[in-house]
């Protein structure tokens, strides 16, 4: 095998969120790079259908429930994890929440509270409870899933753009501290995507028009647009690569002078 590759055979990779949406395809990505894929999230039973077409691929993926907003549900899951598979190589932190949608001062303290719970804390107990297995086994990469909603404010989502903002120095802040333990930490910096989750902005087709005219490419993407780069991310290929941001928007955040 080349010295730097996409491949991820023998290794062990935690997808937080891979019932659906992004994290389900950067979790099909990783097995058919060769990964053991984990799938999280907070129901078993989507996920069971998620691990059922890994397998069905020729994968291998064990699907684990947990919320990320209980440090009780991450220390069992990588404690299982680490019972099953000897301890984990890649974490991508994709699990997410968004309670309040309005003006930033309509919102009360139980949205704050849910959505720093797992949109920050979430990843910061991940990678807690991640990096000693990690460091043990000689380095990691860790991949958090943040948004452009954390480099631009965004109507209707100030609670949700503002964990996103600490995502991206949370990123640089555990970058820096964990470079010389061989552990990488990485963003992902999503523009608008064809998810469940942001489905109330897409589905209607007068409001899905208006967000295409803030995109370059006039489009949403696909789930499966983010996989490549999450796959860049975790394997041997970007091993000179940490603390950074990675937008992937169609050229939103640049817009089109004029347009």
């Amino acid at each position: 095998m080349p010295a730097h590759s996409l491949r991820l055979d023998d290794t062990v990779a935690i997808v937080t969120g891979a019932s659906r949406g992004i994290g389900r395809a950067i979790a099909e990505a990783y097995a058919a790079a060769g990964a053991r894929v984990v799938l999280a999230s907070r129901t078993q039973e989507p996920l069971d259908e998620v691990a059922a077409g890994i397998a069905e691929a020729g994968g291998e993926a064990l699907a684990l429930a947990a919320h990320t907003g209980s440090d009780e549900a991450v220390q069992s899951l990588v404690a299982r994890v680490t019972e099953a598979w000897g301890g984990v190589d890649v974490l991508v932190n994709n699990a997410a929440t968004n309670p309040h949608f309005g003006p930033i001062l309509t919102s009360d303290a139980s949205h704050w509270d849910k959505t720093y719970d797992v949109n920050v804390k979430g990843y910061f107990r991940m990678v807690q409870a991640c990096a000693p297995s990690m460091i043990a086994r000689g380095g990691g990469s860790v991949i958090n899933v943040a948004s452009v909603a954390g480099e631009r404010p965004m109507p209707g989502m100030g609670v949700y753009c503002v964990s996103k903002a600490a995502v991206l120095m949370l990123t640089e802040v555990l970058a820096a501290e964990l470079a010389r333990k061989g552990v990488r930490v990485n963003a992902i910096v999503p523009g608008f995507v064809k998810t469940q989750f942001s489905s109330v902005l897409w589905e209607d087709e007068q409001n899905a028009a208006k967000l295409q005219k803030l995109i370059p490419q006039r489009r949403i993407a696909d789930p499966e647009e983010l996989a490549p780069l999450a796959l860049y991310l975790a394997s041997s290929a970007s091993s000179f690569v940490t603390g950074g941001r990675f937008v992937i928007d169609g050229g939103q955040l640049v817009g089109t002078p004029g347009s």
